[in-house]
């Protein structure tokens, strides 16, 4: 049975792992190789449909593999979709989920709520997601991911 407690921890390692990206920014063969892992081990791209929709996309806007997720963090010269800044080598000091209600079922998860990032300049910026967490093994892996700007008249 999944927990809540298991989805706090879930998204504690996504918010350090996102941190982490960016502290190794200026070291790219680092960056790649904890990025492609960090995908790996928290995202359920090699064992399930994904279905990821990141913040900061307007072309292609949903990213079902784990190549498509890995441009989305880091960008870079190869990346696979050119609009592509790099979101996770902002770099962001900070990353905070405050839940606005869980799901529990037995082998899934899905929360909702806002996480806020912390920049350099400790500037906040606030962002709704949507996290929906399968049990693979005694993994949760993530298989849901919708992430937005709240809306603003």
């Amino acid at each position: 049975m999944i927990t809540k407690e298991k989805v706090e921890k879930a998204q504690e390692k996504w918010a350090n792992g996102v941190i982490k990206i960016g502290t190794l920014k200026d070291n790219r063969s680092k960056c790649e190789k904890f990025t492609s892992d960090f995908l790996d081990e928290l995202y359920a791209f090699q064992l399930a449909v994904v279905l990821f929709k990141p913040t900061k996309c307007e072309i292609e806007q949903f990213r079902p593999t784990k190549n498509k997720a890995l441009s989305y963090f880091i960008a870079g010269e190869n990346c696979e979709c050119p609009e592509d800044g790099g979101f996770a080598i902002n770099p962001w000091v900070s990353v905070r989920f405050d839940n606005h209600n869980i799901i529990l079922e037995e082998d899934r998860a899905i929360a909702m709520g806002n996480y806020y990032f912390t920049n350099l300049s400790e500037e906040e910026v606030k962002v709704e997601y949507t996290f929906g967490y399968k049990i693979f093994g005694d993994n949760l892996r993530i298989d849901l991911h919708h992430s937005s700007i709240p809306f603003k008249h």
